[in-house]
C-alpha cells in the first residue's frame, strides 16, 4: 500500500496490484488483507505452483476462494506444463466458479463397487470423442442404477449404465436402450444433435475474454 501510494502522490492510478505466492494459504490471506484495505483490481496468482497435478489443485483452491468472495479481476495459472495447460487450467476453474459461460462439462461416476461397466473407460472415451464442442451441453456417464438415473435425468445428455447395456437419456427423457459397446457411440451421435439444435436456436457458447498474464 505504501508502494501505491507513491503513484497516488502523482495522481496516477491506473494500476493493477498483484501478491502472488507458492503456498495458497498465504496468497489467499495476503489478498484478503489487501482488498479490505484498497479498490484497485487485483491480479491472482500461486506462483511456482509446480507440475501440472500439483499446481492445478494448489491455483484451484486459491483462486476458488478469492473469487467466489468476489475479490480477483484477473488470473493467472502458473504450472510447469505447456502454457496451453495453464490456459486450460484457468478457463475449467472459472467455468466450474460460474463466472464464465459453461461449455462441454462431463459427469461421471467416482470409483465405486457399484459400478457394472467400465465407467472410467467410458468417460475418457466420450470426453474425447466431444472434445472441441462450443455449446453448453452437460453430459452425465453414469455407471450404476443407483445414481445413475437422477444424474443422466438432470443433465442434457446422460447414460445410466448396468448388466452390459445403457438407458440413454436426452432432456431427462429415456430416448432408447443401447447395448455397452454402443454406448460412446450413441452419447456422441445425440450429442451432436443436440448441438446442431443449440447452434440452430442461437444458444451456441459465447467467447468471454480471458486475460492471461505473467
Amino acid at each position: 500500500m505504501w508502494e501505491a501510494s507513491l503513484f497516488e502522490e502523482h495522481d496516477f492510478r491506473d494500476i493493477k496490484i498483484s501478491v502472488k505466492h507458492n503456498d495458497p494459504v498465504v496468497m489467499v490471506n495476503a489478498y484478503r488483507q489487501l482488498a479490505a484495505q484498497c479498490d484497485y483490481p487485483l491480479h491472482l496468482g500461486v506462483t511456482e505452483a509446480g507440475p501440472a497435478f500439483q499446481g492445478t489443485i494448489k491455483s484451484a483452491v486459491a483462486f476458488g476462494a478469492l473469487l467466489s468472495e468476489g475479490i480477483g479481476d484477473t488470473i493467472r495459472v502458473s504450472l510447469s506444463a505447456p502454457p496451453a495447460e495453464e490456459c486450460k487450467v484457468g478457463i475449467q476453474i472459472l467455468e466450474s466458479l460460474g463466472l464464465r459461460e459453461r461449455r462441454l462439462e462431463i459427469v461421471s461416476c467416482p470409483s465405486c463397487g457399484r459400478a457394472q461397466v467400465d465407467v472410467y473407460k467410458l468417460a475418457d472415451e466420450v470426453t474425447a470423442g466431444l472434445e472441441g464442442m462450443e455449446v453448453p451441453l452437460r453430459v452425465a456417464v453414469m455407471g450404476c442404477v443407483v445414481n445413475g438415473p437422477g444424474e443422466a435425468r438432470e443433465a442434457d445428455l446422460g447414460v445410466a449404465s448396468g448388466n452390459g447395456k445403457g438407458q440413454i437419456f436426452v432432456k431427462g427423457e429415456v430416448i432408447k436402450t443401447v447395448p455397452e459397446s454402443k454406448i460412446v457411440e450413441t452419447l456422441i451421435e445425440e450429442a451432436m444433435k443436440i448441438a446442431e439444435q443449440m447452434e440452430a436456436d442461437g444458444i451456441a457458447s459465447g467467447e468471454p475474454s480471458v486475460s492471461v498474464a505473467d
